[in-house]
């Protein structure tokens, strides 16, 4: 540890981040849970960063033209709290002592929507590094879009904080190399390096050159070997700040649990209370009172707390740039006012295309690329892409561009083979403006690589769309590593997360217009690779029912002796078996369910009209896994699904033999009745 005299600090630098660390260290102790060792090392870098550097108004944290603020390595939160807390934002001290408790404004990793100045929920290592990529690139797109000569109503900077553990996961990587290919000036990362993880040193698994590896990326890479020299990483930020044609990474050297005499350094430091004899010892090394909690000194507040009216004066500056705006682009200021706000277009749901039987088959894959772009010439925030199957996935908007550093304009965003990046980035897209509509599409079989970022995406209420083709062993030739069985169980049980799997063309429209409407969730359209028969439905309900998740699509004239439940392709087999079973006698109500979670938003008695509790025969045909399908056929009912993984062959072979035709699906009825 480097030594110097104890004593109290009058240089109020000095006295801020010492108080920064004391505060972590006070609230990981009364918590007895947390990690103080990051906000010790990195305070000196966060806090010249939001004192020097950062734009943003603590009294309005929502303020569109603010720089975004990313703790990539969310355990350090007591890092984010003690400088929301000490700059004037909505999260007072009591708050800090409240640290990881219940009902707090100070969770222990934070969480977007619940602590006024998070900007992203973090904690699962990466995910913050890959989700500024996104704000970054939303920042360019809608500077683009919106700026003119003299007249710059998007002009900020993304910056991140990561560490050694966000760089060794590959979703970094992924998220790293779109970065450096996209040359997002305006991202900036600082990277805690203290050479220490929960098992001890890095050396132990991670000894490449990072400099190197972010140089190859196309990243300006700069290096501050003392992360205790604040006008040095001031001086850095300048310079990544000037660098506008790459994204620029600032290596900071850093010592964790600085000031600590025994755990400085130490990976004991990382992940827990540094203990009450440790934390008197390490106030008196850093000149804060010893016996004194949750310390924050007059003068810091003062200090500190001038970000309000600096906030208050970048804000109004802006917002008069905004009236000059409207004066001379007053079209283009009404766009901007939509997005900002999140306001569809008026009249943008008529815009989707009408299917009608007559239009024989189509997949629904095929279907969503009609829908997708009959919607974008519409609606202007609906953008993205596929991991390199834009092809196969049919997310192309042909009315528009490529996004890319010579084009920021452009709404197709060429994701590569990066899935888990892709769908981080949609997270930042979606986070950074509301009015941004981010989709990004790939075979259903790879969502496995997605699912953290996704399950993000439901936590913050993120009305991201993902498109997931190719959804079932209809797959076929392609074989098991292809085609998804598990996928369809696993993303249901991800909470807030709208799963629908349309049946046919107008259920894919129908689909999608309520994607496109949806405020606070995220919705994954689950669509075939195989072509389907457009239903026909002149004399019964309209498509719109899917709202619903699941309706009556066919039915009887009486009480149904079995009621027969589809989704997505298997609702033909359920369609088709009907009238096999009208010629034997038994009457058959086919219910076509694309998405239990609308259904299970119904209301009671509308779910008993569709499922009424005393027609028991129930037979539901889903080729995925039957789990979860229980609690809608009953211990007297059956479902059709597959167990195992699949096999390579034409699709339809591959369907038949894993028993997915109506003459099964009639053998099933049958012998539930016997």
């Amino acid at each position: 540890m480097n030594d110097r005299p104890a004593g109290i600090q009058t240089d109020i630098d000095t006295l801020c981040i010492n108080t920064i660390r004391g505060l972590s260290m006070d609230a990981v102790q009364q918590a007895n849970s947390g990690h103080p060792g990051a906000p010790m090392g990195l305070a000196p870098a966060a806090y010249t960063l939001w004192t020097r550097h950062l734009k943003h108004h603590p009294e309005n944290p929502a303020w569109p033209n603010r720089d975004r603020f990313v703790l990539s390595g969310g355990h350090a939160s007591m890092l984010l709290y003690s400088l929301l807390y000490l700059t004037g934002y909505d999260v007072s001290l009591d708050d800090i002592r409240q640290f990881r408790q219940w009902g707090s404004k100070t969770p222990g990793h934070p969480e977007y929507g619940h602590t006024p100045g998070v900007e992203t929920t973090t904690g699962p290592l990466g995910q913050g590094f890959a989700t500024a990529v996104g704000m970054a690139m939303a920042e360019r797109h809608l500077a683009a879009k919106f700026n003119r000569d003299g007249h710059d109503i998007v002009d900020h900077f993304t910056y991140v904080m990561c560490g050694d553990g966000d760089l060794m996961e590959g979703l970094s990587a992924e998220a790293a190399s779109l970065a450096g290919h996209l040359g997002l000036g305006r991202l900036i990362c600082l990277y805690d390096s203290n050479r220490i993880s929960i098992e001890g040193s890095t050396d132990i698994a991670f000894t490449e050159d990072v400099a190197m590896r972010f140089q190859a990326y196309g990243w300006q890479v700069l290096a501050v070997e003392d992360g205790n020299d604040i006008d040095a990483i001031s001086d850095a930020v300048i310079a990544a700040k000037a660098e506008t044609r790459k994204p620029s990474m600032i290596i900071v050297r850093t010592h964790i649990a600085y000031g600590s005499p025994n755990k400085q350094g130490s990976a004991d430091a990382h992940g827990a209370p540094l203990g009450e004899e440790e934390v008197r010892l390490t106030k008196r090394f850093l000149g804060c009172p010893e016996n004194e909690s949750f310390c924050s000194p007059d003068p810091v507040l003062a200090h500190c707390r001038k970000a309000v009216a600096a906030g208050a004066a970048l804000e109004a500056q802006w917002r008069k740039r905004v009236n000059d705006y409207e004066k001379h682009y007053p079209d283009l200021a009404r766009q901007w006012a939509d997005m900002a706000a999140g306001t569809l277009p008026d009249g943008w749901e008529k815009v989707a295309p009408v299917f009608a039987s007559g239009d024989g088959s189509m997949a629904t894959r095929k279907a969503s690329g009609i829908v997708l772009n009959a919607l974008a010439e519409t609606i202007p925030g609906l953008l993205g892409g596929s991991a390199d199957l834009a092809p196969s996935n049919n997310t192309v908007i042909k009315s528009t561009t490529d996004f890319q550093k010579t084009n920021y304009g452009g709404r197709n965003i060429r994701f590569g083979v990066r899935e888990h990046a892709m769908a981080a980035v949609l997270n930042g897209l979606s986070l950074h403006t509301p009015g941004l509509k981010p989709y990004g599409g790939t075979f259903l079989v790879f969502a496995d690589y997605m699912r953290p970022s996704i399950r993000l995406s439901a936590l913050m209420k993120q009305p991201v769309i993902y498109i997931f083709t190719h959804d079932s062993i209809a797959v076929g030739e392609d074989g098991p590593t292809h085609q998804p069985v598990e996928h369809l169980a696993s993303l249901r049980a991800i909470p807030g997360l709208v799963v629908i799997r349309p049946a046919d063309a107008t259920e894919t429209a129908a689909a999608w217009q309520y994607a496109v409407a949806s405020r606070q969730e995220p919705v994954a359209l689950i669509l075939s690779r195989q072509n389907l028969p457009v239903i026909d439905r002149s004399s019964g309900p309209g498509a719109d029912q899917l709202r619903n998740g699941g309706y009556v699509l066919f039915d009887t004239d009486g009480a149904p002796d079995v009621i027969l439940i589809g989704t997505g392709s298997e609702v033909h087999l359920c369609v088709a078996a009907r009238k096999m079973l009208q010629e034997k006698g038994i009457s058959a109500r086919v219910v076509s369910m694309p998405s239990w979670e609308l259904f299970e938003k119904m209301p009671k008695d509308y779910k008993e009209s569709v499922l009424p509790a005393n027609v028991r025969t129930r037979v539901a045909v889903e080729a995925g896994l039957p789990m979860g399908w229980e609690k809608y056929v009953g211990d007297a009912g059956a479902v059709i699904g597959i167990s195992t993984f699949g096999a390579s062959a034409p699709g339809g072979v591959v369907m038949k033999n894993f028993g997915f035709t109506a003459e099964n699906v009639v053998e099933t009825v049958l012998g539930l009745k016997r």
